[in-house]
């Protein structure tokens, strides 16, 4: 299910599109109604939205957008939502290209496996006090999803390519990455079917299915890691608890030190992979 967008300067809404959307098992009713009343242009296009969300889209493609790291993000049908726990990365990533930043030029950042493009930039859009200005680039295999990170990522914020994982960058960044971050699927296949509908239907299988253990990307992109990282360059990617041992041997393999960042209160597990030249 999606987490209720901020409501707190929507309209009010409807009494009627407020039971509507409770009997369809909107848990969060009031919220939903008062965001889709103050995002419709029309009544007509409220109509429309209204019964997109019943039928079970997810209700940032519904909206358009979606609420990150503070920013509104774009989200075009069929594309992956940005969830709430990925902010968690978005903090551990922004910390770790402060002391980059600090210590040279312009971090190098690549965001694989992008999607909308939220997590390149809502760290390209950290206030001054906080991370550098970076160098940006963000690739994913799905064009729905490039097309939209062109949106949240404009050529003046960074550059977002088109293919699968680091193929489609330009080969002068080998070797010169700060960091790469990564939200990869990492839903086993047979689980697939387990996810609530509106991720199951609505969202692009390939954003999801992260293999029969569900790690599959994640080693992909560990074992090629350390072309891309500069000396003391850092990999973070998203993962399960459950997964984490599994995604930090990964890491191992791929010549990387390890540690592990969680956070309780977001559900939240990002596994941390350190180029040798640059670990503690």
């Amino acid at each position: 299910m999606s987490l209720p967008l901020p409501a707190t300067t929507a309209a009010p809404a409807p009494a009627g599109l407020v039971t509507r959307l409770r009997a369809a098992g909107c848990v969060f009713a009031e919220d939903e109604a008062r965001l889709l009343v103050s995002t419709a242009r029309t009544p007509s296009d409220l109509t429309a939205m209204t019964d997109r969300r019943i039928a079970g889209f997810p209700l940032e493609q519904v909206l358009g957008w979606a609420e990150f790291c503070g920013l509104r993000i774009a989200v075009d049908p069929g594309v992956f939502v940005p969830r709430r726990r990925t902010e968690f990365l978005v903090r551990q990533a922004a910390a770790l290209v402060r002391t980059r930043g600090a210590a040279g030029p312009r971090p190098v950042v690549v965001d694989l496996c992008c999607g909308t493009g939220a997590v390149g930039a809502a760290l390209a859009a950290a206030p001054p006090s906080a991370p550098p200005r970076i160098d940006l680039h963000a690739t994913d295999i799905e064009p729905a999803a490039v097309r939209c990170a062109r949106r949240n990522i404009r050529p003046a914020t960074g550059q977002v390519y088109e293919g699968d994982l680091y193929a489609p960058l330009p080969p002068a960044l080998r070797g010169r990455v700060d960091l790469l971050v990564v939200n990869a699927p990492y839903v086993p296949t047979d689980a697939i079917g387990l996810l609530p509908p509106e991720a199951r239907d609505h969202e692009p299988r390939v954003a999801l299915d992260g293999g029969t253990d569900g790690l599959d990307v994640q080693r992909r992109v560990a074992a090629d890691a350390l072309r891309w990282l500069a000396p003391g360059g850092h990999l973070l990617i998203e993962t399960s608890e459950r997964q984490a041992p599994h995604t930090l041997e990964a890491f191992r393999r791929g010549g990387l030190v390890t540690r592990l960042a969680t956070d309780d209160d977001l559900g939240a597990t990002v596994a941390v992979g350190t180029s040798p030249a640059g670990a503690p």
